[in-house]
């Protein structure tokens, strides 16, 4: 498809865990009455001589259907339900990797052919869909200006802003959950308990204050002037208690790079409660570097300078955006050296450490299930309370519904939209491990994350994947599938959702994801309808040419829907993108603007209102490792307004920003250097 270099598919592998399970497990639930069936079906002939050559074009024998899910019946079984961790949804995608590797057995019909989205009114403006999400997680880009409603005028008076001493904590995990009776920090398997008791213990010396965003204050009604006080530094290393809080380390397991890990749980993250706003919301405040816990393993629970504030910057960055993110309130250097060895090769040296304060609704990942479900039927009460806990605490609108298998249903479609959301922007998280899967279908764990820049939909930012780059840019979608088939596995074993309705679960992201991904490709196009074909050769000659992801699509809202323009000022509009592009290449791009501008009449949108609608989801500003690598350099230093510019550029990268087009140029040649355009998880 991308001509050459040839890009090779990355498998992915179907691991199983060991869980420890006793015998005189209860039989597992049937399905009910009139349920759907979503187990393969095949035709007498398929059966006998393999399936047809359709898309994909399998010639292996197809199998018997896969018996229902065990539910840990045995002492060997896999954890996940059984389904396809092959290409299901990147075989449909423009940017796919090929050859695609043929599906173990026919995919759910609502992945065979998503429906594509209805088509406008000639002239209609497409409108922009989201799930609803909590206020702070996500937000779409900023409409343009306008006049103020008159309704305006009778907002309410704005929340009385608090002091760290006055911030109303609240405690739900520890007090509805079981904890684990000990509260030291020597590494160990924390049994039949979902956290751990544990205090900051980071040493600090003179701590100071990096960065810090106003708008998570404001989530938090917390008033801007406690960013000043001199020993605010001293509460946010963890040095100082805060009043109220009653901090504590999660236990959680997951599969690291297709491979069950076991415990896992927050190493270095140590929670300090919740804290519920005057709007009733619930904000978990995070100290991520803040010292050892018992899931610490072998590591000092400490985190870098360096990595934190690509963390601090990338979730700001992403709220930009309009992606669902956790969030940070601030960054605190604490004077303190911390020994890394950024790529395992022998040469540790001293950094600086730091410590950021991540925020969000909730910190469970789809590992906090996995690991209960993990130890045996004893442990699966706990599934069962941590998924009712989830539901009251973080989805109480499905309480009145069947609500668990409602819940699984909605957790997939918010990880289908999250990673459309991704693809939409070129996002790659690097790291799409099981415990790195928020289920509220936030991005989290920012560790060696990228955005493109020349478009490659093999491109993995993360040292760690290229042997087999199981996480890069194209596998995002399978990846989400495969991982959403874990998170099922645990629900299932615990008989909160049966085996046809994990498959349903499964069934619902592949449809969110398509619809999803169509919608976003069609509004970065300016289009009224999607057009498969034309995204397809977009993304080929991208990748072909190596071209910007993100300045293509920006300054492609500059042609115009003008069939009369000559030929040799097609890409005039594009020349800044379009750089070092030969005789051949160039004919190729002339006949794409040319379809591109077809399409452009037919939908009859004006220039001028396509070009906003256009500029208001093709960001001009990304958070590029070299802009992130320039800002930590000089931070090292001492020097923290390059991180604090760069922050404020960030929460607005749809806007033009007169002044600060630098932030919008290209990689200069020091940025495809080790350790800036690819990264490990030393951090």
């Amino acid at each position: 498809m991308y001509g050459t270099p040839p890009f090779g598919h990355v498998p992915l592998r179907t691991p199983t865990c060991e869980p420890q399970v006793q015998p005189g497990r209860p039989k597992p639930r049937r399905a009910r009455p009139g349920r759907r069936s979503f187990e393969p079906t095949h035709t007498p002939a398929e059966q006998q001589h393999g399936r047809s050559t359709g898309d994909g074009g399998l010639t292996d024998p197809a199998p018997a259907p896969p018996p229902p899910q065990a539910k840990y019946a045995a002492a060997r079984v896999a954890m996940p339900p059984q389904f396809p961790t092959a290409r299901l949804l990147t075989r449909q995608l423009p940017h796919r990797l090929l050859p695609a590797p043929p599906l173990p057995f026919a995919p759910p019909r609502a992945l065979r052919l998503p429906p594509p989205p209805q088509p406008l009114p000639r002239g209609a403006r497409s409108r922009r869909r989201r799930p609803p999400l909590l206020r702070g997680m996500a937000s779409a880009a900023a409409p343009a200006p306008g006049p103020r409603p008159a309704a305006a005028a009778e907002a309410p008076a704005a929340p009385r802003r608090l002091a760290l001493e006055d911030l109303p904590w609240d405690h739900s995990f520890v007090r509805e959950l079981p904890g684990d009776p000990r509260s030291d920090t020597i590494p160990r398997e924390v049994l039949h308990s979902c956290y751990s008791k544990v205090s900051p213990s980071a040493k600090v010396d003179s701590p100071k204050l990096v960065a810090w965003s106003d708008a998570v204050a404001d989530l938090l009604d917390l008033d801007h002037k406690e960013f000043e006080r001199p020993d605010f530094p001293q509460f946010f290393s963890g040095a100082t208690p805060l009043v109220g809080s009653f901090p504590y380390a999660q236990c959680y397991g997951g599969h690291q790079f297709g491979v069950w890990a076991g415990q896992l749980g927050d190493g270095r993250a140590i929670t300090l409660g919740e804290v519920v706003n005057s709007q009733g919301e619930r904000w978990e405040l995070q100290l991520k570097g803040s010292g050892k816990t018992p899931y610490s393993r072998f590591a000092d629970g400490l985190a870098v300078l360096r990595s934190s504030i690509r963390e601090f910057l990338c979730s700001e960055a992403m709220h930009g955006l309009g992606i669902p993110t956790t969030r940070a309130l601030c960054l605190v250097e604490t004077g303190k050296s911390v020994v890394r060895d950024m790529f395992y090769d022998g040469n540790a040296k001293e950094e600086p450490g730091a410590i950021v304060c991540r925020v969000a609704p909730s910190f469970l990942r789809f590992g906090s299930y996995q690991i209960h479900a993990s130890r045996g039927i004893e442990d699966l009460e706990i599934v069962r309370r941590l998924a009712d806990y989830t539901i009251r605490h973080h989805y109480p609108h499905l309480e009145n519904m069947k609500k668990s298998e409602a819940w699984a249903v909605e957790v997939a479609e918010r990880t289908a939209y999250l990673i459309a959301r991704w693809q939409g922007v070129g996002f790659t998280h690097g790291v799409l491990n099981t415990d790195n899967m928020s289920v509220l279908g936030l991005t989290i764990d920012y560790g060696p994350f990228g955005f493109l820049d020349a478009f490659d939909p093999s491109y993995t930012p993360n040292t760690t994947d290229l042997p087999g780059k199981r996480y890069c840019f194209a596998n995002q979608p399978d990846v989400g599938l495969w991982n959403i088939a874990q998170f099922t596995g645990p629900l299932s074993s615990a008989e909160l959702i049966s085996q046809d309705e994990a498959n349903y679960v499964m069934e619902r992201y592949g449809t969110k994801f398509m619809d999803e991904y169509q919608s976003i490709m069609t509004r970065k196009l300016g289009l009224t309808k999607y057009n498969k074909q034309l995204i397809s050769k977009l993304l080929n000659n991208l990748a072909v040419d190596k071209v910007d992801y993100t300045n293509f699509f920006r300054l492609l809202s500059n042609v115009k829907a003008d069939p009369g323009i000559p030929e040799n000022e097609l890409l005039v509009p594009l020349k800044a993108a379009l750089l070092d592009i030969g005789k051949e290449r160039k004919e190729a791009w002339i006949s794409w603007v040319q379809t591109y501008i077809e399409e452009l009449v037919e939908s009859g949108v004006p220039d001028e209102e396509r070009k906003a609608a256009m500029n208001s989801v093709n960001p001009k500003y990304i958070l590029r490792n070299y802009l992130c690598q320039s800002a930590i350099d000089v931070a090292e230093q001492g020097d923290y307004e390059e991180v604090r510019r760069l922050l404020k550029v960030m929460q607005h990268p749809y806007d033009d920003q007169p002044g600060m087009e630098k932030y919008a140029r290209l990689p200069p040649a020091w940025a495809y250097r080790p350790g800036v355009c690819m990264l490990s998880c030393s951090s």
